[in-house]
């Protein structure tokens, strides 16, 4: 069994290398949801395509990841 203080040394980088992929995602999501307010703004319209899955199996509905994507990013999904 490790003792507490080398446990959080072994946790800290970790820690901080999922906020760092945190903020990096939020971000992303930001650039994003800019860019297709930019494209709506100057008339032109948009289409968002989700494709790809870790899974063998596709579906053509949105899974709770993509449909908390479409939130985050003021998105209103056509279905």
């Amino acid at each position: 069994m490790l003792a507490p203080m080398r446990r959080e040394k072994q946790v800290e980088p970790l820690m901080k290398k999922l906020l760092q992929a945190i903020e990096a995602s939020l971000a992303a999501t930001d650039a994003g949801r800019d860019a297709l307010q930019e494209i709506l703004r100057r008339g032109a319209d948009t289409g968002l395509f989700f494709s790809g899955s870790r899974a063998r199996t596709v579906s053509p509905e949105l899974t709770s990841q993509d449909k908390e994507f479409l939130r985050a990013a003021s998105i209103k999904p056509d279905r």
